[in-house]
């Protein structure tokens, strides 16, 4: 299950969504759930993969689709420069990573965009691309809300997306 998952990245096409966004929202016309005052962009890039879920059972035992984590790959200038992984984690090309945790949430722009978020660093990157960053934000996104009901306990799915994520100090 796990190289299920790990392959996920490189099965699904750059194309089925595009890129995330030709230039990202910029950070003064935010949602005040995510807002940053007086912040710098430390650094942008494009995410594209896909919000793997499971089909587990609730509180009342009805199977429903639950998050799990996400899988992407990092872009830059059309250049990959990393993955984002469950933690949340971002890793770039120079091995340095930085770690989250949720600190804001707001819709995306229609029912089918997972939410924008805000995530304050919980471990933060001792040097490369995002040194200095303490909040990453999601931005932009494109799909990656799964629909429908499930029907086996254990089972995945992967559902595309896209995203801008900004590293801000």
């Amino acid at each position: 299950m796990g190289k299920f998952i790990s392959s996920l990245i490189f099965a699904i096409p750059l194309c089925v969504l595009g890129p995330a966004a030709a230039s990202a929202t910029e950070l003064k016309d935010l949602p005040k759930e995510i807002a940053v005052s007086g912040a710098s962009t430390v650094a942008s890039v494009q995410a594209t993969g896909a919000q793997i879920y499971a089909c587990s059972k609730n509180a009342k035992g009805a199977l429903e689709w639950a998050f799990r984590e996400p899988v992407a790959s990092l872009f830059q200038d059309g250049k990959t420069v990393g993955r984002h992984f469950v933690g949340p984690t971002w890793v770039f090309s120079d091995s340095t990573y930085v770690v989250g945790r949720a600190a804001g949430k707001a819709p995306g722009k229609t029912a089918k965009d997972v939410p924008w978020l805000k995530l304050a660093v919980a471990e933060p990157a001792k040097a490369g691309p995002v040194a200095g960053a303490t909040t990453i934000l999601r931005i932009d996104t494109k799909g990656g809300v799964l629909e429908g009901a499930c029907a086996q306990e254990g089972e995945l799915r992967a559902e595309p997306y896209a995203a801008t994520y900004v590293f801000v100090k």
